[in-house]
């Protein structure tokens, strides 16, 4: 969370002419993270946390009652307008993540069949000293290669 703050913040509190306090604008920041439909899921993460999504006060307002108070409906419109340009920056970042990752990642210029060592270094599993740990495991038969889908597309 922080660090799409820190990667795309700095436009979302610049982008209306004067700055926030940043810490104000992270509350703001989780529940547009929380209410946004993730790509790998198609739900929000409130729907998978929590089993529904919260309700915003601009849900609960009608605009087109008879007697809505006129700093009610621009409120209203406000936080439309703010949630929309969040969801625009996350969708933004979303994009930058993904070129950045594309460009910077290359295929394995392994095949299946040959023998590759295995890195040890999430293995949390291994007892004793760090420094007598072997970085690297194996080799292993490679049995199945795995291609990303960014590499398909």
């Amino acid at each position: 969370m922080i660090r799409r703050f820190c990667a795309y913040g700095l436009e979302f509190k610049n982008s209306d002419g004067f700055a926030h306090y940043w810490c104000t604008l992270i509350p703001a920041l989780e529940l547009a993270c929380k209410n946004s439909i993730h790509s790998s899921t198609g739900k929000t993460p409130a729907m998978l946390e929590k089993g529904w999504n919260p309700t915003l006060p601009c849900d609960t307002l009608k605009k087109n009652l008879v007697d809505i108070h006129p700093t009610e409906s621009s409120f209203k419109i406000m936080l439309e307008i703010e949630i929309h340009h969040a969801n625009r920056c996350m969708q933004d970042y979303f994009k930058y993540a993904k070129e950045k990752w594309d460009n910077s990642h290359k295929p394995p210029d392994f095949k299946i069949g040959d023998l590759v060592p295995v890195s040890t270094l999430n293995f949390n599993n291994i007892k004793g000293q760090k420094k007598l740990k072997d970085y690297f495991a194996g080799p292993f038969m490679d049995l199945m290669l795995c291609i990303w889908i960014s590499q398909v597309n």
